[in-house]
């Protein structure tokens, strides 16, 4: 049952219970205001551009237009959250006995911090205006860049990801889908220009064109969605990122107004800034859930966290790490034992790995593993013809 506030006083109240949830920015939009997003959401995954994630094919009509979704929103609210670095994330990979993780998975889970909070203001939406309500994070089939652009938050940049003036490129989105009418704000134009630093500064080339990104190339699916080995072509330009990449977001220039705005900010966990790749490959499955319990980065699991976690070793040039590389040839994970593989490759003298090779051919039984080792000793024989 619909209670008498006003249209101005609902959205007083919900900028109010917004800032006082920690969220740096709201804006509203209406359902049908990104009319172009689902014919370039079809483009994207019919050309195979989302690599293995099957849920964008799976639910591309309910993703494409918020009314399919739920056909009783009237209006939607979208909320940011800022979580901007203190520094430029960057400077870590000149660090390589340390790993890089993405800033945003320094901290507790985002789906959860926000989820909740959302719920907060969604009550006090209903509790004083009636009507019903939904909250969405990213988990949720709804394209909430695309909502956040519509609605002023900011703009889809050449990165694809939501650019602020405010904030830079560092803002978590969810939305509020409401029954009630709201007077939708001003739609945010494109201020990217003739920029593309966030283009250049991509590790592995995973921008075809300007506002167009290829997952299967992009660093934060490589090490993230990507349940098996990782292609051999990018293992080198991973460096020592374990989970996600943040180099075009931290590359973007609209990122020097996001210093300025350090208030409600979520600050990453100390463990998590500079961890050291020797303690991270000793984790088995028990401590990897301890360690990163309420992290996102737990969401992998244990076997693809360290398959991470070798590919940045075997990029350390990091001789020290060479033992805890080959305690990892006998792990219960071909997953594992195959990255442990490349990285020895790359860490051993090639007489020392092409003996090891000769030893473990000898007991390894998985195909993917024992075409590990067949590379490396191809690559061993492709150096020693060179010199």
């Amino acid at each position: 049952m619909r209670t008498s506030i006003s249209e101005s006083a609902l959205r007083q109240l919900i900028e109010r219970e917004a800032s006082r949830a920690g969220f740096a920015a709201i804006a509203v939009t209406r359902p049908d205001a990104i009319p172009l997003a689902p014919a370039r959401l079809a483009q994207f995954v019919g050309e195979g551009l989302h690599g293995s994630m099957a849920w964008m094919a799976e639910t591309l009509e309910r993703r494409s237009e918020p009314s399919v979704l739920w056909p009783e929103v009237r209006s939607i609210v979208v909320l940011a959250m800022n979580y901007g670095p203190d520094s430029d994330p960057r400077a870590l990979q000149a660090m390589s006995d340390r790993a890089a993780i993405s800033v945003y998975a320094r901290n507790r889970d985002y789906h959860d911090v926000m989820k909740g909070r959302l719920k907060e203001i969604a009550g006090k939406i209903v509790s004083r205006a009636g009507g019903d309500v939904k909250v969405f994070v990213d988990t949720a089939p709804v394209m909430e860049k695309p909502l956040a652009e519509a609605a002023g938050l900011g703009w889809q940049g050449k990165h694809t990801n939501l650019v602020s003036r405010e904030f830079g490129s560092w803002l978590f989105l969810g939305t509020i889908f409401t029954t009630a009418e709201l007077a939708p704000d001003e739609a945010e134009i494109d201020r990217c220009g003739s920029c593309r630093a966030c283009l250049d500064a991509c590790p592995t080339e995973a921008f075809p064109a300007p506002y167009r990104i290829d997952a299967r190339r992009c660093i934060s699916y490589l090490t993230i969605e990507n349940k098996g080995p990782i292609p051999l072509e990018f293992r080198p330009k991973i460096g020592n990122r374990i989970y996600g990449c943040d180099d075009c977001l931290a590359a973007c220039p609209w990122n020097k107004f996001a210093q300025a705005a350090s208030e409600q900010k979520l600050a990453a966990r100390d463990d998590l800034r500079e961890p050291r790749l020797a303690e991270l490959l000793s984790l088995d499955d028990a401590t990897f859930r301890i360690f990163f319990s309420g992290s996102p980065v737990k969401r992998i699991g244990r076997d693809r966290f360290v398959r991470n976690v070798l590919i940045a070793s075997g990029n350390s040039a990091d001789a020290t790490l060479i033992a805890p590389c080959r305690t990892l040839l006998s792990d219960t994970s071909p997953l594992v034992r195959g990255a442990a593989v490349w990285a020895l490759s790359r860490l051993l003298p090639d007489a020392t790995f092409s003996a090891l090779a000769e030893q473990m051919l000898k007991v390894e039984t998985d195909n993917d593993v024992i075409a590990e080792w067949q590379a490396g000793l191809t690559q061993v024989e492709q150096s020693r013809t060179q010199s």
